[in-house]
């Protein structure tokens, strides 16, 4: 079986230049993207906000839909009346709280109405520089796949990440795993006959 240093080592081999697929130009971009990526895909979410943020790019701007005409636009997105309701409050604390600007800490994050520990990281990693790493549906899946990190919930599999990778790659390697997750790992039928990492993987060797 493995090492985490050799899923790591392969998954940075395989995945250089891992970036988000959410397309943002502003931590509140981000933030909002994170937020209506639950359970949707990336392109949906990309195809969404194109038309929301041409006029409705910051927590100001946003505040100036009714939750009914913010479900119009991101109706796509699925479970929209929640999703909406969630960027409005958060859009309406960090105008009241935090000066209209996305706070920059994990803890201040975590404050903000809607955004649950996942939302938090993503924004805290990706907008601002930060170290951490967040479990969405393929990091969860991939890492108890591979048995670099098991656990029955998203926190579990979040501390076992951490004690395995190097805080200074938390970031990255949570978009490597995402994009294994996507490319080859996938949910129904995982492609191990073409995954590299077969030989190191504990689901492919239990199968």
């Amino acid at each position: 079986m493995c090492t985490s240093d050799e899923i790591l080592t392969q998954l940075e081999a395989l995945y250089p230049d891992a970036v988000p697929a959410l397309k943002f130009r502003s931590p509140y971009e981000l933030l909002v993207a994170v937020i209506l990526s639950a359970q949707c895909t990336d392109e949906r979410v990309n195809q969404v906000t194109e038309k929301l943020f041409q006029e409705h790019n910051t927590p100001q701007k946003m505040l100036l839909l009714s939750q009914e005409e913010l479900e119009k636009y991101i109706y796509s997105c699925g479970f929209y009346h929640n999703k909406a309701a969630h960027i409005l409050s958060a859009s309406r604390d960090i105008l009241e709280k935090f000066g209209g600007e996305v706070p920059s800490t994990l803890e201040e994050l975590r404050t903000l109405a809607g955004v649950g520990r996942k939302t938090a990281n993503v924004v805290y990693a990706v907008a601002f520089g930060g170290d951490a790493i967040a479990v969405d549906t393929h990091v969860f899946r991939v890492s108890n796949r591979l048995g670099l990190a098991e656990g029955s919930t998203p926190e579990k599999v979040e501390e076992g990440l951490c004690r395995v990778i190097p805080k200074e790659k938390w970031s990255r390697a949570h978009h490597w795993l995402i994009y294994h997750g996507r490319r080859v790992c996938h949910s129904q039928r995982p492609d191990c006959e073409h995954c590299t990492l077969a030989h190191l993987c504990k689901y492919f060797h239990q199968a």
